[in-house]
């Protein structure tokens, strides 16, 4: 485990004050046993002494002994309770104390440790807690603090085993957390979570068993609410004897999503034979069911979802407009009020509420619908991860404060990301941002799916929940600090940049969308966009998921035994799914493409791609093996993008000469490998044999600033009688021709050069210029995001800025961008945004730009609804302007860009000209500047 000094990790854990103390540190274990546990005598106390006696064992063998009364404590002991129960009170009077900075507080704890004046060579440790949820959270910290994970159940991540556990002794006082309610929704059960608890738990369903470990890993993760899973797979959470007595044990404040106001679960509680669920014709039957169920969870402390939709996610019935839906939705909640106030006898704005703005919600409310200002307002994302809008300070003044609901996995249109958890970090913390700054903090709910396989998501989201000074790391960081808590520390960083690599990859594309396909309505998948420029960019992306593989399984191989499993969980399993799942589609495609031009390598890929879906099947039956049989589905609802691959077998070729194949053969550099004078840079050429007889080949000339690998070989049926050969240009040298020998033929490369750039300014290259967003003079009203679009940095425009007119642009201060051209034509602007919704009802989304001083232009990025414009932009994480320059004169130019709203992330700019191949990501080039530089 990772060595973190005290007070360091008084700032990690998130708390305020660690005052020194006079002890070294406080012995949980060693050679003469573990210090007693002493807790309150209350169901949620005794289960955190459980946690804890639990987690010492696990470290150091030790089995400590847990009691309720202090009598019972002898040389060393942990005492845990509320600072205001009899037990701790005693000890605060009797030790002198002072516990008075407790009172009143939310989820905050004390821990002290002193001799006894009772007992000879007595030491106490003493957890005392504001609250109950504050003492279970001084525990928590105490078992992180021995090098316990979140995770140690959930993904099998076993802490470093030692004879002897100190902790330090410092006196520490915690903060509160940062959004008073934070939790998880699990939902889309129906291929992971429910078949395996039904395998697992005597409830044959998702039970208290079941719900025990989850709340437990809530504890961990410092989380408070749920809402339980609900689809029709599974049996209502209140309908399974000792759900409800289990979240109270564990002090989960209990919700329901969206869909289920009044806890009910509508899926499989509401019977049809009580009529239509429409609140306008069958008002008693539906007042009933509710009324019914508040009465029965009344004792609970639970979260109200008001308001009305369908029976599951859908627009509420007997409602055809959207003034009708208005006026439907303020009746329902004047009646779940007065419902909740008669259940609980005091008023209703004393019983917490929250009203999610989901879907077609959140067009009522635009409309007008009227809030009661002690509701909540919980504001959605779109579903993909970016939010639909955040609250104007009017808004955020209301008594109930505002929340969010957020996913990291998803079933619906344009398509599902159920399988893995691909979610990209970065944006997760620019939205997070977002929210902080407009004062969402009442109540955070992630859509976690199945639990696994977000683990690392799930435990961004929610540290930055609970202790927003998290968003100070950049995801680099956090990322490192977790996996140092998980594994050996000095294996974090490489980890680290393995799964960042994955995110990377899959923000481009995510692998459930690779087959281009979308569902609600399902189609057939189609030749990925990757194709279009010829092949190679779908070459390079297998390249990089091969060497993220490659890395994966050198430290899988490197770990010790005891990490593998978790290992495998976390970061094996993802890179190599996703991987293979590339390798299928990619290959496929490429294997039809080669057959068209009747290259013998056509059969090679074709068995390829049938190999990466058997190595996806493999893995997932290893992932089910023992405890977690049945939780990874790796085609979960069948969606065609799973679908095993029909492969062709292609026949013998009918050329037989040797040719080299260049790398865009859809753009005007389709006969030549073309470099950019004065850069130096690496291009790939392919060496292909018609014949598909087994030949040798090597260079035989190679001009001076070039350099190949590999620079000969076999040319044979294990490479599909072909070699792609990358070809190194120093930057200096001229322009020539290759020579390779081929068996007995002789074939050339035309290696071109085209003009650069003295200054080292962004040039063309493929008739290209590049511009990264980051790569911009540094200039006030605009902030870096970490790790955020295509070039691992992107430009986001400030968030506390106001919104402003086109005509007021001028005044703002612009991202400016020198780049040279040399090509003759008309050209192409292309802005690439990452696709962020407007901030709030007062901004919108967008940016004006002036190329050479000329008059500014808007550039608009707003989507309206589930247009197909924004399924595209969800799809590929991007959202695009183009602008046409009919006569781009070669030279030195500047492009000027500025902001006319907050919050909008300029990802990239590209100047196109006559002739460029066409990608669907960014171009293949490195460009000088990346934006990457210097950033952690």
């Amino acid at each position: 485990m990772i060595n973190i000094p005290f007070r360091r990790l008084c700032l990690l854990l998130g708390l305020f004050a660690c005052a020194p103390a006079s002890h070294a540190g406080f012995e949980l274990a060693g050679p003469a046993g573990g210090a007693d546990i002493i807790h309150e005598d209350d169901a949620t106390m005794r289960l955190s002494a459980k946690l804890l006696q639990r987690d010492v064992q696990a470290v150091s063998g030790v089995q400590a002994v847990t009691a309720t009364r202090m009598e019972q404590c002898r040389r060393r002991c942990v005492v845990i309770g509320r600072f205001d129960s009899a037990l701790v009170q005693r000890i605060a009077k009797e030790e002198g104390i002072d516990l008075s900075a407790l009172k009143g507080g939310w989820e905050r704890y004390q821990r002290v440790v002193f001799d006894s004046r009772r007992g000879a060579a007595r030491q106490i440790m003493l957890i005392a807690g504001s609250d109950t949820r504050g003492t279970v959270y001084g525990v928590i910290d105490l078992t992180r603090e021995m090098g316990v994970s979140a995770w140690e159940w959930w993904a099998d991540v076993h802490p470093a085993q030692r004879k002897r556990i100190e902790v330090a002794a410092e006196a520490v006082t915690s903060r509160g957390p940062s959004v008073q309610y934070r939790g998880v929704f699990l939902n889309d059960e129906d291929w992971g979570l429910q078949p395996w608890a039904a395998k697992r738990d005597p409830a044959k369903d998702i039970g208290p068993e079941t719900y025990s470990r989850i709340f437990e890993l809530l504890w961990r993760l410092k989380a408070n609410i749920i809402w339980p899973a609900m689809h029709d797979s599974t049996k209502p959470f209140y309908q399974i004897p000792g759900n409800a007595r289990m979240a109270r044990d564990y002090a989960i404040v209990m919700g329901t999503s969206h869909a289920e106001p009044m806890m009910r679960n509508n899926v499989r509680e509401w019977d049809k034979r009580q009529g239509a669920f429409n609140f306008f014709t069958n008002r008693d039957a539906l007042v009933s069911y509710w009324d019914q169920r508040v009465n029965e969870v009344k004792q609970f402390e639970n979260i109200y979802s008001v308001g009305i939709r369908g029976v599951h996610d859908s627009a509420m019935e007997g409602a055809d407009t959207v003034a009708k839906q208005l006026e439907g939705t303020a009746a329902v909640i004047d009646v779940q009020r007065q419902l909740l106030s008669a259940a609980q006898g005091k008023p209703a704005e004393h019983i917490p509420q929250a009203l999610t703005l989901y879907k077609e919600v959140l067009d009522i409310y635009k409309a007008g619908l009227q809030v009661r200002d002690d509701i909540t307002l919980v504001w959605p994302d779109d579903n993909y991860g970016y939010m639909h809008q955040l609250s104007t300070p009017q808004e955020a003044r209301r008594g109930g404060g505002a929340g969010l609901y957020y996913h990291l996995s998803y079933w619906g249109r344009p398509h599902d990301y159920l399988w893995l958890g691909t979610t990209h970090p970065a944006l997760i913390r620019d939205q997070l941002e977002r929210a902080t700054v407009t004062g969402t903090n009442k109540v955070w709910i992630a859509n976690v799916g199945d639990i696994k396989p977000l683990e690392y998501l799930t435990q961004y989201f929610l540290d930055i929940a609970f202790d927003q000074k998290q968003l100070a790391l950049s995801p680099r960081q956090h990322l490192t600090q977790w996996l140092s808590a998980q594994f050996d520390a000095g294996r974090a960083e490489e980890i680290a940049d393995i799964l960042l690599g994955y995110y990377d990859l899959a923000w481009e594309r995510r692998p459930e969308f690779m087959g281009f396909s979308q569902t609600e309505p399902t189609t057939v998948t189609r030749q990925t966009d990757y194709m279009q420029s010829g092949g190679e960019e779908a070459e390079q992306r297998l390249a990089k998921y091969a060497a993220l593989v490659r890395r994966a399984e050198a430290v899988h191989a490197a770990l010790p035994a005891a990490q593998r499993d978790a290992y495998f969980q976390l970061v094996l399993y993802p890179v190599r799914a996703s991987a293979n799942l590339n390798a299928r589609i990619l290959k496929q495609d490429l294997a039809a493409q080669l057959a068209r031009a009747g290259r013998p390598a056509a059969e090679r890929y074709a068995r390829q791609a049938e190999r990466a879906q058997r190595a996806i099947a493999e893995d997932t039956r290893t992932y089910n093996q023992g405890k977690w049989q049945g939780m990874m589905d790796a085609a979960p609802r069948r969606l065609p993008v799973f679908e095993p691959p029909v492969v062709a077998s292609y026949g013998k070729p009918v050329r037989k000469d040797c040719v080299v194949a260049y790398p865009a053969p859809l753009s005007a550099w389709s006969d030549r490998l073309a470099f950019t004078t004065g850069r130096a840079e690496t291009k790939t050429i392919t060496l292909v044999n018609y014949g598909a007889g087994a030949v040798r080949w090597k260079a035989t000339a190679v001009p001076d600033g070039y350099a190949l690998t590999p620079n000969g070989g076999e040319l044979d049926g294990a490479n599909g009688y072909e070699q792609r050969i990358q070809v190194r240009y120093d930057g200096k040298a001229k322009a020539g021709r290759l020579g390779l020998e081929c068996g007995a033929a002789m074939v050339e490369a035309n290696l071109a050069l085209t003009p650069g750039a003295g200054e080292l300014l962004p040039t063309e290259h493929d008739r290209i210029v590049a511009l990264p967003s980051a790569s911009a003079k540094a200039t006030a009203g605009w902030t870096v995001s970490p790790g955020l679009g295509s070039y691992g940095a992107s430009m986001r425009s400030d968030l506390q800025q106001a919104s402003v007119d086109l005509s007021a642009a001028g005044t703002r201060p612009p991202l400016e961008y020198d780049f040279v051209s040399h090509t003759q034509s008309a050209a192409r602007l292309k802005f690439v945004t990452v696709p962020a919704h407007a901030l709030t009802s007062a901004n919108g989304v967008r940016l004006a730009y002036s190329l050479d001083d000329s008059p500014l232009q808007l550039l608009d990025f707003e989507t309206f609804g589930r247009s197909d414009e924004w399924k595209h932009n969800t799809l590929s994480n991007t959202a695009v302007r183009v602008r046409e320059v009919r006569a781009l004169v070669p030279g030195r130019h500047r492009l000027k860009v500025y902001a006319l709203d907050p919050g909008v992330v300029l990802d990239r700019i590209e100047v196109a000209f006559d002739g460029a191949p066409q990608y669907y990501g960014k171009a293949l080039q490195e460009p000088f500047g990346s934006g990457q530089e210097g950033l952690p």
